[in-house]
């Protein structure tokens, strides 16, 4: 996967009781998104602290892509079958200007833990 050069996170508040729904169909309209030519993958995650709370975040490839798609017809479908289970949300989008690659799969085994890290100073 190449580097996002833009980012697109939502925070979604789903009515009481839909989350495993709402959960669900995300993940049946998915495709709806990723296979889009400019994305470069996304993500559902659920609030740790806020109840009902939802984040999906996208990356793209850059933002006039993105515009595209945003308006697409195709989008607009996927955006309705969620809709139901929406009582607010709201959107921020940022261009990436660096990313750091974390040590995870790069680090020896035996090296591999809080200690040693700390160790290693």
């Amino acid at each position: 996967m190449g580097e996002a050069s833009f980012r697109v996170v939502l925070r979604l508040r789903i009515k009481p009781g839909m989350e495993r729904e709402f959960e669900r169909v995300w993940l049946e309209v998915g495709d709806s998104v990723t296979t889009h030519p400019a994305n470069l993958g996304q993500w559902l995650a659920r609030d740790g602290e806020e109840k009902g709370i939802y984040h999906i975040m996208s990356d793209w490839l850059d933002e006039p892509r993105f515009r595209e798609f945003e308006t697409s017809e195709r989008h607009l479908e996927h955006r309705e079958k969620l809709h139901p289970y929406r009582s607010g949300g709201s959107m921020i989008t940022m261009h990436i200007v660096a990313h750091v690659r974390g040590a995870t799969g790069s680090v020896p085994a035996e090296a591999a833990t809080h200690e040693a890290w700390e160790a290693a100073r």
